[in-house]
């Protein structure tokens, strides 16, 4: 009986010992012991917590940085084109005032002038003028007069002198051989009338040769700018034509 008391404990100690040993390697097996603790865990979670901290700051900071560089940018090219626009208002203005006409009042003439010099008028008042010539019995020079002051503009030649030209050479009512030929200041070749194919082929190059060929310091019949000047090959037989001409043109001022 002895034997059996002093057994039963040691079995018990065996068998709970036995019990926990067990219970401890399932619980080990089954749960890591680094999640028992937490330690591994916890710092793996901070660090991805501080990542995630950082990667939305990193976002927020670039995100200000865009929109402060576009702001910059916009505001830089704002700047860039109100200069441009500042700029070109003041060139357009300075154009404004370099373009200053005079009157018709005003407008004067000379036998010795320089037939290079334009009369200084507005187109609008050069067609009044023209209107108020009434040597013009045919219209003809105030039909033509907006592509007359255009060739007079582009060519740098006197207004007045090139009506003057063309009412000498084929009279104010432009005789029947300059209209059939629409040359209108006497342009010839081998003696005859050099023919063009309308008014306004006739106009321009009765512009463009007298600038290029009498009127240009280059040109191949350039002796002067004046009315002596022209007539010295433009009609080196008339003793008249220089009176012809001024004549011409005084009708018109």
């Amino acid at each position: 009986m002895k034997n059996i008391g002093k057994t039963m404990p040691i079995k018990k100690i065996i068998i709970i010992s036995i019990v926990f040993l067990f219970c401890t390697i399932i619980t080990v097996n089954i749960v890591p012991l680094d999640k028992i603790l937490n330690t591994e865990s916890f710092g793996e979670t901070t660090n991805i917590a501080y990542a995630e901290v950082n990667k939305e700051t990193s976002a927020e900071e670039l995100l200000n940085t865009y929109y402060k560089e576009e702001m910059k940018i916009a505001k830089v090219d704002t700047t860039s084109r109100s200069s441009d626009f500042s700029r070109t208002a003041k060139q357009e203005e300075s154009k404004i005032e370099e373009t200053k006409y005079i009157s018709i009042n005003e407008v004067k003439i000379s036998k010795d002038m320089d037939l290079t010099i334009r009369t200084g008028l507005s187109k609008e008042d050069f067609k009044t003028l023209v209107a108020n010539t009434k040597a013009d019995t045919t219209k003809f020079f105030y039909n033509n007069s907006d592509l007359i002051y255009d060739l007079c503009e582009k060519y740098q030649i006197n207004e007045i002198f090139f009506c003057g030209l063309i009412a000498g050479e084929s009279g104010w009512n432009i005789a029947s051989n300059h209209r059939r030929t629409y040359n209108y200041i006497s342009l010839m070749s081998n003696g005859k009338l050099i023919q063009f194919s309308s008014v306004e082929d006739g106009l321009e190059q009765a512009a463009k040769r007298l600038h290029d060929n009498y009127l240009s310091e280059n040109g191949r019949f350039y002796c002067g700018k004046t009315l002596a000047g022209v007539k010295t090959r433009f009609c080196p037989a008339s003793s008249t034509w220089i009176g012809l001409i001024y004549t011409c043109m005084s009708k018109m001022v």
